[in-house]
């Protein structure tokens, strides 16, 4: 991979789970990656996969207000950011779980509801970094 291109790990944070969804600043495609259990295993996946930047769903209500959760996300930011030593962009993440439900229900799909909601919240940060040029699409050089 070009040493310009940076590696992503997409979060979508729960107190039982959490889903992974890995891209990258070159195809800007999110893809559900895995599901694990606590910050040892992202401490990991992040060195093994020479990750850059980790992009972290944080909760908000409909109304854009910041949601009350427990200090466990607060906790888990905290102990991600001394664990992973790479920046850690917090995005929102509202309706991911539920777009993830409908995607799921899709027979086809076969990642875990929670790496689907990880790879949503990245594409919509890939999203917007450096949007594309108008006229659409990247076109390709034959």
């Amino acid at each position: 991979m070009d040493a310009g291109v940076k590696k992503y790990l997409g979060i979508d944070w729960g107190e039982k789970r959490i889903g992974l969804a890995s891209g990258d600043s070159e195809n800007r495609i999110a893809v559900p990656f895995k599901v694990v259990g606590d910050v040892d295993d992202i401490a990991r996946i992040v060195k093994e996969e020479n990750i850059d930047v980790i992009v972290l769903g944080k909760p908000f209500k409909m109304s854009g207000v910041e949601r009350q959760v427990s200090g466990d996300f607060e906790n888990f930011v905290d102990l991600l950011k001394k664990k992973a030593d790479i920046p850690v962009e917090l995005v929102d993440e509202r309706l991911t779980s539920k777009a993830a439900d409908a995607l799921s229900r899709d027979r086809k799909t076969r990642a875990s509801r929670d790496a689907v909601a990880a790879m949503l919240i990245l594409q919509s940060y890939l999203d917007r970094q450096n949007p594309l040029p108008s006229g659409g699409a990247k076109s390709a050089s034959l």
